[in-house]
């Protein structure tokens, strides 16, 4: 039997308009052998969950250098609840605070991973963390 890959779906949320770290994480995680659906910049959170029902992913990563983690992703924990995404692992990258990761885990963000994190560390976290 063949093992389907793994779905992950990486956005960028809001206003926020430095998407190369993105593409860059997103052609990595294709290395790894994940299948990744890339939504561009500028989503909203609703769209966000409304593409992980339709696609049927295992991870929603989001990308996020604005500074506003903490609203963005309490919305996004609210409405993946909401519409019974609760078994997705959600994983955070981008400029995210060391004060502000006990939070995000608190709301029910997987894992953190600040700029500069290995793509071999985030690839590896999601393959541990998504069992088939």
């Amino acid at each position: 039997m063949i093992e389907r890959k793994i779905r992950v779906l990486l956005a960028k949320p809001g206003l926020d308009g430095h998407d190369r770290g993105a593409k860059v994480v997103a052609h990595a995680m294709k290395e790894a052998g994940m299948e990744v659906i890339y939504t561009g910049l500028h989503q909203t959170v609703l769209s966000i969950v409304k593409q992980a029902l339709q696609e049927g992913v295992d991870v929603v990563g989001l990308s996020i250098m604005s500074g506003a983690h903490i609203p963005i992703c309490k919305k996004l924990m609210g409405l993946m609840k909401d519409e019974d995404l609760e078994k997705v692992l959600v994983v955070v990258g981008g400029v995210i605070p060391n004060k502000d990761i006990p939070l995000l885990k608190e709301m029910g963000v997987a894992e953190i991973f600040p700029g500069g994190s290995r793509f071999d560390d985030i690839a590896e976290y999601i393959q541990q963390a998504v069992k088939h």
